[in-house]
């Protein structure tokens, strides 16, 4: 039986920490289809299938974005449902590199992240 698993990859290509894994991964050489998050935007389902596979949209969620301090977000007290919303309205707020399987999710690049996209690529 020929399974066809799931892989994406959710970057921004002017990130240089994004360019620098991609350099590294090589996803789209494996089969992974990559997802420009500035021009194609982000699609709910797929943003809610990371969440199903991270727990939260809180774990995809970056207060590093500059548009966090400028929209004084670290002031307020967040939900589930605000981030959601905010990374569906704006792409800088999903961590990054994001890679999408099946089975799993590797958000950021957090050594382990990229380690564990890297095994799930391969795999």
């Amino acid at each position: 039986m020929n399974e066809t698993r799931m892989k994406k990859a959710f970057t921004l290509p002017t990130c240089k920490t994004c360019v620098r894994i991609f350099e590294d991964l090589q996803p789209e050489q494996n089969g992974c289809e990559v997802v420009d998050i500035k021009s194609e935007g982000i699609a709910a389902e797929d943003l809610d299938k990371m969440k199903e596979l991270a727990g939260s949209y809180e774990a995809l969620f970056s207060r590093r974005a500059m548009k966090f301090r400028s929209m004084g977000l670290g002031d307020k007290t967040l939900t589930e449902v605000d981030y959601r919303n905010l990374i569906l309205e704006e792409y800088t707020f999903l961590k990054r590199p994001v890679f999408l399987f099946d089975d799993q999710v590797c958000a950021g690049s957090a050594k382990a992240s990229v380690e564990a996209a890297r095994a799930a690529l391969k795999g």
